[in-house]
């Protein structure tokens, strides 16, 4: 414990720099992950908002008949909260030689809060009654409408069948949304399921039958409803969220878990210091070593003594980068806006369409951590320890 108090020396100032690596090394590690962690839940949270929980669409072909029935038994499963024929397709948007290509959903008159979950209206209100459209806010930025104002909308039918013409028609902008994502907002449109069929030429059925559920999260009752839905009928198959945007949550963990990954080599770096400083402890000691051993003192105890000091200057980088990482996650929407104060717009509300960075600290990620920097550091502090064990007493007495 002697040694580890700050003298002007180059182990004292090597030390110091140990302990201060494995300190940013841990708060780089535990921030990143929160906020990794955090976007994940955001993407989550929107993602069970806006799409079905479980699609149920056709086994062969491309339409489903007897939807109603079809509803009605997966309405009267437990746990379901929302059932939904709809048709998804995409269409031609134009306003005043303005075009866009969205998605359209076409739903039940009385469906679109309970399949969307969009929360409050943007501009308008969500009634789908008559020639109404309800439109993504950015949709509507991009072609410069609003409420009110009546957009041309073009069949793709028109591109698909050589043999028939289906003339374009005029719907009114009833309503605007807004998911607080790019994705959703510029990229979708929600229309009543009978204008949607007159559209597409269609005399009845739908493309897929929209589920959402009271636990998408929890895996043991989600699995269970999901196999009931996908033997309920035949000729249908279902998917569940995380089949259909599978390469989304694979890419968040992988891009989470490599951005761990290269912010623990920052500790490696630092543990690396952690050695140099027993090192040259070992060569400063050295007399002292020698006299350890000629009053009988083992290898073991002589190797134990600097595993110790390797180890308390882990332990105190680990201490203080774990207060590090508290104190930054706990004001970190107060450190962005004081960057931003300089030019430095971290964070922008524009682009992320958040108010604030999301963050969640999970406790095995901090366990981790910690656990790689323990495991390292006795890797470290075991050659130091090693080399001044094996000094010879008389060689180290006389040096």
């Amino acid at each position: 414990m002697k040694y580890l108090k700050p003298k002007r020396s180059v182990a004292s100032v090597i030390t110091v720099v140990s302990v201060l690596g494995v300190m940013l090394g841990i708060a780089a590690v535990i921030i990143v992950r929160s906020v990794m962690t955090g976007f994940g839940d955001i993407w989550e949270r929107k993602i069970l908002d806006f799409k079905p929980h479980i699609l149920v669409s056709p086994r062969q072909g491309h339409v489903i008949t007897q939807e109603d029935a079809l509803a009605e038994k997966i309405r009267a499963l437990p746990g379901v909260t929302c059932v939904t024929p709809a048709i998804a397709t995409r269409v031609l948007l134009e306003y005043r030689g303005q075009v866009l290509a969205p998605v359209m959903i076409g739903l039940d008159h009385d469906a679109f809060p309970g399949s969307l979950n969009p929360g409050k209206p943007f501009a308008g209100s969500f009634d789908l009654e008559g020639d109404t459209i309800i439109v993504g806010r950015h949709v509507a930025r991009n072609l410069g409408i609003r409420v009110g104002d009546e957009v041309t909308v073009y069949s793709p039918k028109t591109l698909a069948s050589r043999d028939e013409v289906y003339l374009p028609i005029k719907w009114r902008v009833g309503g605007v949304f807004s998911f607080n994502q790019h994705e959703y907002d510029s990229g979708y449109v929600v229309a009543s399921l009978p204008n949607v069929r007159d559209l597409l030429g269609m005399e009845r059925g739908v493309f897929a039958i929209h589920v959402k559920t009271a636990f998408p999260t929890d895996e043991k009752r989600f699995e269970e409803l999901f196999e009931k839905c996908a033997a309920i009928r035949p000729d249908v198959v279902a998917e569940s969220w995380k089949m259909v945007d599978r390469e989304l949550f694979n890419a968040l963990a992988v891009e989470k878990n490599m951005t761990a990954v290269l912010l623990l080599l920052i500790s490696l770096v630092a543990l690396f210091c952690v050695m140099n400083t027993l090192l040259v402890l070992a060569v400063q000691k050295t007399p002292e070593i020698g006299l350890l051993k000629a009053l009988g003192f083992s290898r073991a105890q002589i190797a134990g003594v600097f595993m110790f000091h390797g180890l308390v200057q882990c332990t105190i980088g680990i201490l203080l980068g774990l207060a590090a990482s508290w104190a930054v996650l706990s004001n970190l929407q107060n450190i962005v806006e004081f960057l931003a104060r300089f030019g430095l717009s971290v964070f922008p509300e524009s682009i992320y369409g958040l108010p604030e960075i999301p963050h969640r600290l999970v406790a095995m990620d901090v366990v981790w951590a910690v656990v790689f920097v323990y495991f390292f550091g006795v890797l470290a502090s075991l050659l130091p320890a090693l080399a001044a064990a094996a000094k010879d007493p008389v060689k180290a007495l006389n040096e």
